[in-house]
Parts: structure tokens; sequence; C-alpha cells
């Protein structure tokens, strides 16, 4: 019997809630968030609880967990999860939690079982969940099929994994059919992480993404970046000059000749995939704009694919090319603080010192982490200032930020059971 079931301490975050809604409905459209979005606690318990604990999240790699008893964890707020191979290929997640004492069962980053074996009285599991073993002391009325593993909602498209902790979360298999046509030519069961990257930001998770949606401030802070990438988010941001779209377009009939999807694909706010085309005589995000691995992707015959960019809110983008795919993702730690992993995958079959060299291979986006990680920190200081209100997006420059804090402050008003502010209902009806 659970005795906890009658009792409740409340809400304590209830008048912050309330706050928080009303901060959204009253805010200016095309201004920055009010302060509190982005330095106070509770309004970032609020969007844990409201957006990473109820919208898709991209977890990791399927290549990561190639075979059975292959697993990765990771900490999302004070829940840790695992995701693991099963039978016959499926993928898995739980809550990393053993159904006796709640003790963690996986405390590496990674690795590989036969049995899921809690380290503290070895309660164990099969790796799809179910309790095979919890030993004789529990008595003989104990059933194994109580106390099975707390499953994780599991999702998996074109090579990616997407969990959610919603009891119901929001549909996602438009897009996931999307995604899965869109990354065929990759082949994604048959790459590997050549490497990986974990950076700790001093600043908000929503500045690093508010970074990330727009170029505005690319001409003077990422010059390694630009060696390759051109700053048009697409053929209708609205400061693509013509050569670009010409560009485009050319690009466009070399693509669609080897049957490479391009197109705009779009998910409302919260998902879009694109293909565009990188700077003239640049195939790759390297510093001399040449491939970065020198096997290629999947049925991938030209290097020369631009780079397809994956968007899937609240925490992640990509950049696919012909010769490897960069794969980035925020995790919030506190009101103030963020992680951001970047991963370079390229073929399992490419040789590390023949066919790819690391440092090279990720260069540019170390450069360009470490450039974002300081404007970031920056920003998150002159915003704990007394002297910080809401400042003006620029139309065109940063229309991915308006975007991207419309959806937030939709999907935020939506999960607080708030009606939505007028003039976001305009934008999105």
């Amino acid at each position: 019997m659970d005795v906890t079931s009658n009792l409740s301490l409340g809400d304590p975050l209830e008048p912050a809630r309330k706050a928080t809604a009303e901060m959204l409905q009253s805010r200016e459209r095309t201004f920055s968030l009010p302060q509190p979005f982005y330095n106070d606690e509770r309004l970032f318990q609020i969007d844990m609880q409201e957006i990473f604990h109820k919208e898709w999240l991209n977890a990791g790699m399927t290549c990561e967990i190639p075979a059975k008893g292959n697993y990765l964890t990771l900490q999302l707020g004070d829940n840790p999860i695992i995701i693991i191979r099963g039978a016959e290929g499926a993928v898995h997640a739980f809550h990393n939690v053993c159904r006796h004492r709640g003790s963690r069962l996986c405390v590496s980053d990674k690795g590989k079982v036969a049995k899921l074996v809690c380290p503290y009285h070895q309660w164990t599991y099969e790796l799809d969940g179910r309790l095979l073993f919890a030993g004789t002391e529990m008595g003989d009325d104990f059933k194994l099929s109580d106390y099975n593993l707390k499953p994780v909602n599991c999702k998996t498209a074109g090579g990616y994994i997407f969990i959610s902790l919603a009891d119901n979360p929001p549909a996602i298999d438009d897009f996931l059919s999307t995604l899965a046509h869109y990354m065929e030519p990759y082949d994604m069961e048959n790459t590997k992480v050549a490497v990986q990257s974990t950076m700790r930001e001093q600043a908000n998770w929503k500045l690093v993404l508010e970074n990330n949606r727009e170029c505005y401030h690319c001409n003077g802070a990422h010059p390694e970046l630009l060696n390759s990438l051109l700053e048009w988010d697409d053929t209708s941001d609205p400061r693509a000059p013509q050569a670009f779209k010409d560009h485009v377009a050319q690009c466009a009939a070399d693509w669609e000749a080897e049957k490479i999807p391009y197109l705009h694909a779009g998910f409302g706010l919260r998902n879009r995939i694109v293909r565009m085309p990188l700077l003239k005589g640049t195939v790759s995000m390297t510093m001399d704009g040449k491939q970065g691995s020198k096997k290629l992707m999947g049925r991938i015959k030209n290097p020369d694919l631009g780079s397809m960019r994956i968007l899937h809110l609240p925490h992640s983008w990509n950049h696919c090319m012909g010769d490897h795919l960069i794969n980035f993702t925020v995790w919030p730690i506190s009101a103030q603080e963020s992680i951001v992993v970047t991963k370079w995958l390229v073929h399992k079959d490419a040789v590390e010192g023949v066919d790819y060299d690391v440092a090279r291979l990720r260069q540019v986006w170390d450069a360009t982490n470490e450039q974002d990680r300081r404007l970031g920190e920056e920003n998150q200081r002159g915003i704990n200032s007394t002297a910080y209100q809401p400042g003006p997006y620029s139309k065109t420059y940063e229309f991915g930020v308006v975007n991207f804090i419309d959806w937030y402050s939709e999907q935020m008003l939506n999960n607080l059971g708030a009606e939505p502010a007028a003039h976001l209902r305009q934008v999105n009806d």
C-alpha cells in the first residue's frame, strides 16, 4: 500500500506558476523575456516541470547503443534515465531507479550488460524492464510483476532517440516519419560517434537556444564557422540575397538528381528540417571547407550536400553533411547553468587517423562553442543586472529567436493550463 497516497504538501511553486502565466500573457512578443525567465530558480523549476518533463527530448543516437545490452544514461533534472537496446533491436527507456529502495541501477555514462542488476541489493531486471530476481528474503507473497522498472516514453527515427517523461506526451509521429525519410541517405544504424564534447555554460538554457537561433552575431564572433557556413537560415530568410537563392537552386537540382531530400519541412515552431548549401567551394564544416572524413555516410556519393539543418525544440539542433553529422543538445542544470553536448558522427567503417582526424573534425565547432559560451555567459551577467529590461528583437536578423520564444511561451501557457496570450493566438492561428 502506498501510505503517502492521501498526503499532500501542496505546490510551493503555485504563486510562481501564476506569475509566470501572467508575465507570458502580457509580454511584448518581439521583445526578450522578463528577467525572471533567465535567472529565477523558481521559474527554472517550472521550466523543468512544464517543458523538459513534458516535451520530447533528443536523448541520444541509436548508433550509441548498437547491440543488445548496450545502454546510455542521462540526468534530466532530478531524474536519472537509462536507455538500453533490448531483444530484437528494440530501444527501451526507463527511470534509472531500482524498485526496491530507489538506488540508481547504472552509474556509468555508457556500457553493456546482460541484465540490469542493482548494485545495492542485486535486484535483477530483464532488458525490457521486467523484474526477474529479488531474492527469497522478500517473502512468499512478493510478486515480481508488481515491481518492474518504471518506463519512460521512447521513440526512435532516423538514428535519433527521443524520450518524454510526460504521461501523455505531445504528438510527434509526423515529424518522426519525415525525419526518417530525410535521414535515409545517411544509414544512421551504420554510423558511430567519432568524438563528443561536454561544455558547461554559466547561462540559462533559453539564452543558449536564443543564441543558436540567430546569426546576427556571427560576423563579429565566428570567423571559423563562416569559412563554410552561409548565415541565411533558408530562402525565406528576409535578408537572403538573390545570389544565395540562385546558389540554392543549383544545389537543389544536384540533390534532386541524387534523390537527396532537401525541401523545407516544418512542424509548427517545434521542428523543422531543411538542407541548405555551404559556401561555394566548401563541402564540410572544417577549417578549409574540405571533407572532415574521407568516407562518406550511408549511400551518399556526392560530398557537396551542404548542411541539412534539423531543429528540435526545446533543446537540439543538428548539421548533417555528406561526410559527417553534428548533433547538439542543451541540458538545463540550474537557472543560470546549462550543459551543451556536441557529438560528431561518421560512417562506422571510417578509421581514425586514416579517414578522419579527430582534432580537425571538431576544430570549427570547438571554437564556435567556446565563442558562444562566452557570449552566453556575458549575456547572463548583463541580464542579472537591475538595469536589465526586455529589449527588442530584430525582425530580420532575429526572427528565429522570436519563433523560439513564441513556441516556448505557447507551450508553457498550455502546460500551465493558462489562457494563451491574444497576440500569440494571432501568430499561431
